[in-house]
């Protein structure tokens, strides 16, 4: 069955760097564009960024632009969020994604910045 499992979260201060990871098993990773989302407390889930299939084309939301990049390694059937400035504001729960028929979601994984 279908299963994505994030890790490499953790508590971080500001403006320091984490490399988050997910790890894709039971279907075919290299066809499907991904994406990071996040959900802070009290906040609904937000888009974080996006890659396609063949790691070509990315979007970023516009509060982790020039601060976050995603990439994917297809032979590895993993996906990739580089962190770096980390902002208090960036704290949430950070999931993996993507989209057949339904919406397929690892258990996330938690991010802490704060000093």
């Amino acid at each position: 069955q279908v299963q994505l499992v994030e890790s490499g979260g953790g508590l971080v201060q500001p403006g320091g760097s984490l490399r988050l990871s997910c790890a894709a098993s039971g279907f075919t990773f290299s066809g499907y564009s991904m994406s990071w989302y996040r959900q802070a407390p009290g906040k609904e889930r937000e888009l974080v960024a996006q890659i396609t299939r063949t790691g070509g084309i990315t979007n970023y939301a516009d509060s982790v632009k020039g601060r976050f990049t995603i990439s994917r390694d297809n032979a590895k059937s993993t996906l990739y969020l580089q962190m770096n400035s980390l902002k208090s504001e960036d704290t949430a729960v950070y999931y993996c994604n993507f989209y057949s028929s339904r919406a397929y979601w690892g258990q996330g994984t938690q991010v802490t910045v704060s000093s």
